[in-house]
């Protein structure tokens, strides 16, 4: 995204970076498994609606993350930045929920004209509760949210995941390894259809032609898949690993109701 776009404060102003959606459709992955876990993350109660969450710089260079409940201002400015577009994103006082120090995921840009992106002083803080500021996750280390972070990569980038998958070699056989932790994740994936889970945990997206992208998360596991296609499992306990899932005779049937019960994008 292009920027910074200006919101006025009554003291100073923040210098706008980007902004991310947090409903259950649509929230940031680093923060938990679904949505409740998402809000929980940030101390925000899990409203239907949503929220939409500003990331910025005040005039001292210092990083915020602004919560207001005006999810349709924060859609509309995604959504024109997306088509590169210009959009001065300025949400109302009447509509802030929170002022967050520090940012909970990793930006590459920079407000001009202030000094660099740094946590402010504790000073800063009111009413903070003595809240440690908001850190993007640790990429050098695997864990849950390094996980959610993988998988929606190949979220985003599934062609180029999927060619690197030759179907006849590729996936895990009953005497694999591996196999035990694919076949726990589709055991939890039948009890989703069978039991809801929380609202989040399973996501359906547009993809191309009349298929679906579904993103789906639980203790330990992640999976995106193609409702045409293959699926691909992230484990906590296989860090960096990337284990596909065949269609087979169970997986269409598997992925169409998960569809049928997974939260969509308004």
């Amino acid at each position: 995204m292009t920027g910074p776009d200006t919101a006025e404060d009554t003291e100073d102003a923040l210098l706008v970076l980007t902004a991310v959606l947090l409903t259950p459709a649509k929230f940031p992955s680093v923060l938990g498994d679904d949505y409740p876990q998402a809000c929980a993350a940030l101390s925000l109660e899990p409203y239907a609606e949503g929220y939409g969450l500003v990331l910025g710089q005040d005039g001292a260079g210092a990083r915020w993350t602004v919560v207001i409940d005006d999810v349709s201002l924060v859609a509309v400015a995604i959504a024109s930045w997306d088509c590169g577009m210009e959009y001065d994103l300025s949400p109302d006082e009447r509509t802030i929920v929170a002022g967050l120090p520090g940012w909970p995921l990793m930006l590459a840009v920079a407000a001009p004209g202030v000094p660099a992106p740094h946590d402010p002083p504790p000073d800063d803080l009111e009413g903070g509760e003595n809240r440690p500021p908001l850190t993007p996750p640790d990429t050098d280390q695997w864990g849950a949210a390094q996980r959610r972070l993988g998988a929606d990569e190949i979220a985003q980038q599934w062609a180029a995941w999927r060619e690197q998958i030759d179907d006849a070699e590729t996936f895990a056989a009953p005497g694999d390894a591996r196999h035990a932790g694919v076949r726990h994740v589709i055991e939890e994936l039948r009890a989703y259809v069978e039991t809801p889970p929380p609202p989040g945990r399973v996501r359906s997206t547009f993809a191309s032609g009349e298929a679906r992208m579904l993103r789906a998360d639980g203790p330990g596991w992640s999976v995106v898949a193609r409702t045409d296609d293959i699926a691909f499992v992230l484990l906590d306990d296989q860090p960096g690993e990337v284990l596909p899932i065949g269609r087979g005779p169970e997986l269409p049937g598997l992925l169409e109701a998960l569809d049928k019960m997974a939260v969509r994008p308004a």
